[in-house]
């Protein structure tokens, strides 16, 4: 995978706050990029501690999109108290971000919140991933003619919430998952959307096959779920705590 990670710096040095990573997310990350895919950065900034101690609520969130440099970009941002927030909560979408191995920009505090991600992770992020693929799929059947890119999410999704439950580890590129899930049509809906335009359609006669999958898989996580081992609520809140004060008082 050719990424142009300078161009990509280049773009989150404009950010109006110091940042404590950026890194890559969206079909990057998942593994099946179209040629024509946008650039999906996702990371968390500090805002001044004169305006986090004060009445005003200041840029929570920052998002930033357009072409820089030839490449479009779509840069969303969290304030470090909502992104930590998120974390100790059944949000997998951030855990993702947090752990992407396509980083773009990085500090030390990243890799401490890094070390820390595993004490987040819960038995109970399996109806994040049940809710999201629900999702998905619903935006995959009302389309017409159905397209590859949310059917791969739907897919993506099921067996990150899958290996998680199993594991206890956050993996979101589809192509690893799926050297253990072993579906064959995989291979060939990933290579048509790595190969393809990025609204590449499906025959509407294959709905029925994509449908028994869905629903098996989701069957599957349901079923991982309830065997999983992995604990009840996450354990680094006080760590987290800590590291967001030493961010404050740093910045």
């Amino acid at each position: 995978m050719n990424i142009p990670f300078d161009k990509m710096m280049t773009h989150v040095r404009l950010h109006p706050f110091p940042l404590v990573f950026a890194t890559i997310s969206g079909a990057h990350l998942y593994g099946f990029p179209s040629p024509d895919s946008d650039f999906d950065l996702r990371g968390v900034h500090l805002l001044p501690l004169a305006t986090v101690v004060s009445l005003e609520e200041g840029q929570q969130t920052v998002e930033k999109e357009g072409f820089y440099d030839g490449l479009e970009i779509d840069l969303v941002t969290h304030d470090a108290a909502k992104f930590f927030g998120l974390m100790l909560k059944r949000n997998g979408y951030v855990l993702e971000q947090l752990l992407s191995p396509l980083v773009v920009f990085t500090t030390p505090e990243h890799e401490e919140l890094k070390s820390l991600a595993p004490n987040c992770i819960t038995r109970h992020h399996a109806h994040h991933y049940l809710g999201f693929a629900a999702t998905q799929w619903k935006l995959f059947e009302k389309e017409a003619p159905p397209r590859v890119k949310p059917l791969l999410y739907t897919f993506r999704v099921l067996l990150t919430g899958i290996h998680l439950m199993k594991t206890g580890e956050v993996e979101a590129n589809l192509e690893v998952l799926n050297q253990s899930a072993k579906l064959s049509y995989l291979s060939e809906l990933i290579d048509r959307k790595r190969t393809g335009a990025e609204k590449g359609v499906l025959d509407a006669a294959d709905m029925e096959f994509y449908r028994s999958e869905y629903d098996r898989l989701t069957r599957a996580l349901e079923q991982s779920y309830e065997e999983s081992r992995l604990p009840e609520m996450p354990t680094a809140r006080d760590a987290i705590n800590d590291l967001l004060i030493r961010l404050r008082l740093a910045n």
